[in-house]
């Protein structure tokens, strides 16, 4: 249930006499040896007109461009009443630990069948279900380690990484999962491995099992790199299927691999270019049917004349680390873009937009020359005159002096009700303050009172950890069919051994 201002109305009739009057490296560094610990946050608590704190993150300075009265009839007026006051807000959260033992626990889903349970994505090949009453059942719902890539046990960001239930599930027991698997063939040589996403069902005995020789492929997309995946994928409010592509790996969009596009400044990159490449991408398809998929109409190039590849819904992304649809609101599309040296991002992707990557990291110029000095000067549109779309949030990379973290996670707009404070706050985090340290954070942001303005972002104190913080490395959000969150979170930067966790958000009270 969402958490609202309730309103206590008056009907009165009354007789008017005049006319009544009436808005970095990603988890996946590219040179992991150049990190650096990044300072931490205050934790003050602020007050709710007063967000945000000395925990408070501003946003930087963007670049430069370059380039005649009657009486009314009797009506029937609403009076309000007295509203209630918005519980205090304090950036405090509670961890209870549900299940644990994962290597890697990248991912979570929830089948909206009414059973309430959980399924948790192991990057190593494994999705597990956690029954409604907090029952890990030990038997994997599925099991296709033998289809994956070989994983480098160290760090990798390959795997397993993606899980979505069809809207119709209840139904029709489908269900879409994306993983690395070796190179399908035809490649130019060098090229890493492919991207593949899959339809599988539950079998028909069991409903904690899925039946492992069902897959049917949906699309293929071949990786020169081994990094920069994305790996994410849900159904949208709108029912079609939602997959974020990375540009395809390596550092700065450039080398095997990276197009060239219309910025030649940059040498080019995939993130730019819509015509001969989805890397770089927010794709959108129809999957109604198991088969070949479909192009919904109004995707913004399968118009006749377009020139863009029509799967493309958004481009512009280096590595678009998970994304979520606001639960409420308008049902809006949060994607966390994982950033080169100096920023990291989150953006509200709207159809047809530009992100900006390689021309700029977050607000900033890029340049692959000087990755760590940003140019004055970039474009701020493309030259057929569509914006780059500046991100909502964004805050130094710890190689940078003060950066918090070395890859920004994506989480979720919260739309619970353990955490009525938190209503309509964004819930998200980073994966570490340095590669060799289990030390991710979580943070949350506020919507500015006018468009077009950054969300200020705090950081959260976990009262229910004794320094308050993760902990651990950050591998991803959960949100369940109440709408409560979840963090998923290993005390190892690869995937390996058995120390993932998983961890529902509690009050801190």
């Amino acid at each position: 249930m969402l958490f609202g201002r309730l309103r206590l109305w008056m009907i009165v009739t009354v007789a008017l006499l005049t006319a009544v009057a009436g808005c970095g490296p990603s988890p996946t560094g590219d040179d992991p040896t150049a990190t650096a610990t990044a300072a931490g946050i205050a934790t003050e608590t602020p007050s709710e007109t007063a967000l945000p704190s000395t925990a408070t993150v501003e946003p930087s300075p963007k670049p430069t461009e370059a380039s005649g009265d009657q009486a009314a009839p009797t009506a029937t007026v609403e009076v309000a009443g007295p509203e209630p006051t918005r519980p205090p807000f304090e950036p405090a959260i509670g961890l209870e630990l549900v299940a644990e033992g994962f290597a890697a626990p990248v991912s979570m889903a929830a089948p909206g069948d009414g059973s309430g349970r959980l399924f948790i994505v192991d990057q190593i090949g494994l999705i597990y279900v956690l029954t409604a009453e907090g029952e890990l059942i030990d038997e994997p719902f599925l099991d296709i380690r033998d289809r994956v890539t070989a994983l480098n046990q160290g760090y990798d960001e390959r795997g397993l990484l993606g899980l979505a239930f069809d809207p119709r599930y209840e139904e029709n027991g489908l269900f879409a999962v994306y993983y690395s698997t070796p190179l399908v063939g035809g490649q130019p040589e060098g090229w890493n491995h492919t991207s593949q996403l899959s339809w599988f069902t539950v079998s028909e005995e069991d409903r904690n099992a899925a039946n492992p020789d069902s897959e049917l492929s949906i699309l293929r997309v071949d990786q020169p790199q081994s990094n920069h995946n994305g790996g994410e994928i849900a159904f949208g409010p709108d029912g079609y299927l939602y997959v974020a592509l990375g540009d395809g790996g390596g550092a700065n969009d450039v080398g095997l691999g990276h197009v060239e596009d219309w910025y030649g400044r940059n040498r080019g990159g995939n993130g730019q270019d819509i015509e001969q490449t989805m890397l770089g991408s927010m794709l959108r398809i129809d999957v109604e049917t198991p088969g070949p998929y479909l192009i919904p109409d109004d995707n913004p190039f399968a118009g006749e004349g377009e020139t863009g590849l029509a799967e493309i819904w958004a481009y512009g992304f280096r590595n678009p680390y998970r994304f979520s649809f606001d639960a409420g609101g308008d049902h809006e599309l949060f994607a966390a873009d994982v950033g080169q040296n100096l920023w990291e991002e989150v953006d509200i992707v709207e159809r047809g937009g530009n992100y900006g990557w390689n021309v700029k990291e977050g607000t900033h110029c890029f340049s692959p020359e000087s990755p760590n000095k940003p140019p004055q000067q970039c474009p701020s549109a493309d030259p057929e005159g569509k914006p780059l779309i500046d991100p909502i949030i964004e805050y130094g990379n710890a190689n940078a002096p003060g950066g918090l973290g070395l890859a920004v996670v994506g989480g979720y707009v919260y739309r619970g009700e353990a955490l009525p404070a938190f209503e309509g706050r964004y819930i998200f985090g980073d994966w570490s303050t340095s590669f060799g340290l289990a030390d991710g954070s979580l943070f949350v942001a506020t919507r500015p009172d006018s468009d077009g303005e950054m969300w200020n972002f705090q950081e959260l104190e976990i009262v229910s950890h004794e320094d308050g913080r993760l902990g651990a490395y950050l591998l991803g959000f959960g949100q369940d069919a109440e709408n409560e969150l979840y963090v998923l979170t290993s005390g190892r930067a690869g995937p390996s051994g058995s120390s993932g966790r998983v961890w529902r958000i509690v009050s801190a009270q």
